[in-house]
């Protein structure tokens, strides 16, 4: 087993399931809604640039701020975009989770390491408990946690030092596993995990260095339990 590590945690999205198998389900919907996407994928850069100059931000409620910002830019009532969101996107998005497959292995690695006592951890920045309900891996969890949830998108080290306090464990005996260079290793590096990245494209060009990179997941069991 990798020395010192007691819990390993994940991210969701991209992660445990591959992208583009959900982008391309999605595509109808983000042409009948391109502008209000684009104002939801702008707001959220808002706020982690605010979590960046001012840490404190977090305290903020993180879905009336973001209801706020995206209706600023559409010109709408704030109360009404809070609804549209949570209709259009957190409860919307759902549906498309019953016919997407997990990456190849992952509930198989997932099952030797709760064997080999470690504990698992998820944390994601969209609302992650009817995803994993409908990708089959609901009851593999000691802990479920969403970034929103706790007032601040990853990579800010708020939900990453949550997830430590839910696991019982030390930052330094957490391995977050992740596909983000940016978000999942640097806000886990910050926190003072250890990091492992996903990566099944091409060469991670970053300054933010994982302690390990691995292309399917038999390999970040080998290099968990080897």
């Amino acid at each position: 087993m990798l020395q010192g590590i007691s819990a390993v945690a994940f991210d969701l999205d991209g992660t445990l399931y591959p992208n583009y198998s959900l982008n391309l389900r999605l595509l109808p919907f983000l042409f009948r809604h391109c502008r209000f996407m684009l104002a939801f994928g702008r707001a959220r850069d808002i706020i982690r640039r605010e979590q960046a100059q001012m840490p404190q931000s977090y305290k903020l409620d993180f879905y009336e701020r973001q209801a706020q910002l995206v209706a600023e830019q559409l010109k709408a009532r704030k109360e009404k975009i809070r609804d549209k969101i949570d209709r259009l996107i957190y409860r919307g998005w759902e549906p498309f989770f019953f016919k997407i497959k997990l990456f190849p292995h992952v509930k198989e690695v997932l099952g030797e390491l709760r064997a080999a006592g470690l504990k698992l951890g998820l944390l994601s920045d969209f609302p992650p408990e009817a995803k994993l309900e409908h990708l089959g891996l609901s009851s593999l969890w000691d802990t479920v946690l969403c970034t929103e949830s706790i007032g601040a998108l990853k990579p800010a080290v708020k939900p990453f030092e949550e997830l430590a306090k839910a696991l019982a464990c030390p930052a330094e005996k957490i391995l977050y596993v992740g596909n983000s260079p940016r978000y999942d290793v640097g806000g886990a590096k910050q926190a003072g995990m250890k990091a492992a990245l996903l990566n099944i494209g091409l060469p991670v060009i970053t300054g933010i260095r994982a302690d390990f990179t691995f292309r399917n997941y038999r390999q970040l069991r080998n290099f968990m339990l080897q």
